[in-house]
């Protein structure tokens, strides 16, 4: 077990909010609250804690762990789950309302923009103020400060008042100033969104570069790309509460298919409810690992199998199995058609069929992605069933060097990412070649 970096326990927050009141307890004060609306509307009379009730809202309720040194801990959840209250908590701008978390070592924080700087001050000195926060002597600041300023990129406008930078510029500095003065622990809010693909790309060299050297990083992402290349555990966040603490994995396929079971597989025990007509319907839809077993969520670098099992309830025209992937944004990345020649062009007998199409490793980028599968007629045109959304599986890539990422940690483009067979050419200066590229044969 590593000495723990962060101990909480039964961490809460309580917020009081004023809400609208609603109702009347009487009919004197329902036809008071009435006329003050009235007046209200004329300009007359401003609105009076009378028309308020105090609501408590608990943004954070019993929240316990232990972080141990050298952990790159992800934390997700939905807007309002409490993920950026409870890093608050941790890096001290709010006390919490019941419980307690001890952290072992000094804290570096970026949470959303504006915190942590004093707008009135220049970029310059928010590096040298963060430093004394922070317990830096002034001399290692000035040893790292040059580091600082070209990470953040803002150098040209390094003795402006921050209140000026863009937010872009604003987290450019504070990551930089937060990662690079060593803290023990980094605490990292969804500021990082703000930032573009090249600076996303440097930070998250940099929290793994941090983790390597056996700081603590925890990092709120709603980029589920991010959490799992940079994470191997993972909290989930729900009202307030953890409702999942554990391997990357797992928790974020649970929390993508909102806990509602496996998504990868669905299956139709009833004939009547499956999905087709009087001549086919389909029974089952499996996405399996490159062993053959369930999996919801694969590495990149191995295969998967999409299963598909139907029923053939009479012989009729030949018809062509398919499925469609599509990815988290909507976007069709392909379609494949059964084109097994036993049965192409042939009408099957009646019987339970299993057809797998196998996707390769090294084929499709990170992310989630959707199955559909069907069935259709070509001649005359007919659809037998088509099921949107069928299932469902997650890619994750650890950027381990042998995947079609290679050592690139920034984000690639397009809708497949190949591992593609490269041929290379050299001719040293002063010297002429007639050689051309030529083609690799397996």
């Amino acid at each position: 077990m590593k000495p723990p970096a962060i101990e909480a326990a039964r961490l809460s927050k309580v917020y009081t909010l004023a809400a609208p009141r609603r109702g009347s307890s009487s009919l004197a004060e329902g036809v008071m609250h009435g006329v003050r609306r009235l007046l209200r509307g004329r300009g007359s009379v401003p609105r009076t804690d009378e028309d308020f009730v105090s609501v408590r809202k608990w943004a954070l309720r019993e929240a316990s762990f232990t972080i141990g040194r050298g952990e790159i801990v992800g934390i997700i959840g939905r807007n309002g789950s409490g993920k950026s209250t409870l890093l608050k908590v941790l890096s001290r701008v709010t006390e919490p309302t019941a419980g307690r978390a001890v952290l072992h070592g000094r804290v570096g924080s970026l949470l959303e923009v504006g915190t942590g700087f004093h707008p009135e001050l220049s970029g310059r000195d928010n590096v040298y103020l963060s430093g004394s926060i922070l317990g830096m002597p002034r001399a290692e600041i000035e040893r790292k400060f040059d580091e600082i300023v070209a990470f953040s990129g803002v150098g040209e406008f390094l003795d402006t008042p921050v209140k000026r930078y863009s937010s872009g510029m604003y987290v450019r500095l504070a990551f930089a100033v937060g990662a690079y003065l060593d803290p023990e622990i980094l605490l990292v809010d969804e500021a990082l969104a703000v930032g573009d693909l090249e600076f996303q790309r440097r930070c998250m060299e940099k929290m793994r570069r941090i983790g390597d050297q056996g700081q603590t990083v925890i990092l709120v992402s709603h980029n589920m790309e991010a959490i799992t290349r940079l994470c191997h555990r993972v909290i989930h966040m729900d009202q307030g509460r953890i409702v999942a603490d554990g391997p990357a994995q797992k928790v974020v396929a649970a929390y993508l298919h909102g806990g509602g079971g496996s998504w990868s597989r669905r299956e139709w025990t009833g004939l009547d409810e499956a999905p087709g007509d009087d001549t086919v319907r389909l029974r089952a839809v499996r996405i399996t690992d490159a062993w053959g077993s369930l999996a919801e969520t694969i590495d990149v670098r191995s295969g998967l199998a999409v299963e598909m099992e139907y029923e053939v309830l009479r012989q009729d025209r030949p018809f062509v199995p398919s499925i469609t992937i599509r990815n988290e944004q909507g976007l069709d990345v392909f379609e494949t058609f059964d084109l097994d020649s036993h049965w192409r062009g042939v009408s099957r007998p009646p019987g339970r069929y299993v057809g797998a199409a196998w996707i390769p490793g090294n084929f499709l980028p990170e992310g989630t992605f959707y199955v559909s599968p069907g069935c259709f007629r070509q001649q005359p045109f007919h659809v037998h069933f088509f099921e949107p959304q069928a299932a469902a599986f997650h890619l994750i890539d650890r950027v381990e060097g042998n995947s079609a990422r290679g050592d690139f940690s920034g984000q690639m483009r397009g809708i497949v990412r190949p591992l593609l067979k490269w041929t290379n050419r050299f001719e040293p200066y002063g010297e002429r070649s007639d050689a051309r590229v030529t083609r690799a044969h397996e």
